[in-house]
């Protein structure tokens, strides 16, 4: 069983990396930080009981289940407002009302950056996207698990069930032909 220090030092451990996970799944800061959020609660409510040596895979599947969960409501959501975005649009008032006119964006948030800067780094992120998923699935996983989650070669090995050689050589070979790809579309990270 875990003790709250040690269920406290890994939740400080995984923070970062779970982070970029889910910033990169749902491609928003905010929306990132509440899944993060949620999911390190549901960890501790529900598994702070576990054998710390079982919490990181736990938390993982808590983590895609939490991201699962966002894209759900956000379909939900969608669906509710376009139903009813056209009601009281034959109000004489709110022809008047544009939406862009009264809002002012935080400086230094997305929505603040210019037009070129925000297409530029949506087809930068596009392209990088795109070749990830051209990987085959082995060299995807460890990549992915080990760039993007921050997991070290011991735990990605774990979760892949494979060796820690292997996960060194998938990576390898990712990292190699992700560079080879984005150099030959004129992309230097």
């Amino acid at each position: 069983m875990a003790t709250d220090k040690e269920l406290s030092d890994f939740l400080e451990n995984v923070e970062r990396r779970a982070f970029k996970q889910a910033v990169y799944a749902v491609r928003k800061d905010e929306a990132a930080l509440d899944i993060v959020q949620d999911a390190m609660i549901k960890l501790a409510e529900k598994y702070g009981d576990k054998p710390a040596n079982e919490l990181p895979l736990l938390f993982q599947r808590i983590l895609q289940n939490t991201i699962h969960d966002f894209f759900r409501r956000e379909k939900v959501r969608t669906t509710w407002v376009s139903l009813f975005s056209s009601i009281g649009r034959d109000n004489e008032n709110q022809e008047d009302f544009d939406l862009l006119e009264s809002y002012e964006a935080e400086e230094g948030t997305q929505a603040s950056e210019s037009s070129a800067d925000k297409v530029e780094r949506e087809q930068t992120l596009a392209l990088i996207d795109a070749e990830v998923q051209k990987l085959p699935t082995r060299q995807r996983e460890a990549f992915l698990m080990r760039y993007w989650q921050d997991m070290d070669v011991a735990e990605t090995a774990a979760a892949m069930g494979c060796s820690e050689g292997s996960v060194k050589t998938h990576c390898s070979r990712a990292t190699h032909a992700l560079a080879q790809a984005l150099r030959a579309k004129g992309i230097t990270l």
